[in-house]
């Protein structure tokens, strides 16, 4: 936070999840008045259970932004070709699209 606030200056407001060190933290930085805590302020910290942190931490891998888009537009054609939700759909449909997908 220290680096952040060095490089880049004061923001106008900080958000954060409703977490006491983060109190702490802000009064020993000196940016108690800019911090907002709220229940839907800061979606990615308070919906932690949702799959993109998952995803997102995968991304924080690359070192590169040119060999993350890279990365990104292959698994995205792969994933979307083989994903194909099992439980929607029948066994024996489920085989045809498989097969499929794998002779392609």
């Amino acid at each position: 936070m220290k680096k952040a606030l060095k490089r880049h200056g004061p923001p106008a407001e900080i958000t954060t999840d409703g977490l006491r060190s983060y109190k702490a933290a802000m009064s020993e930085l000196g940016n108690t008045g800019k911090q907002e805590v709220g229940r839907w302020a800061n979606n990615r910290v308070e919906n932690s259970h949702l799959p993109f942190r998952r995803r997102g931490r995968a991304m924080l891998r690359f070192r590169q932004m040119k060999s993350l888009q890279k990365f990104a537009s292959v698994h995205a054609n792969v994933h979307n070709h083989f994903n194909l939700v099992r439980h929607l759909t029948k066994r024996q449909t489920y085989k045809t699209a498989r097969s499929a997908a794998l002779a392609e």
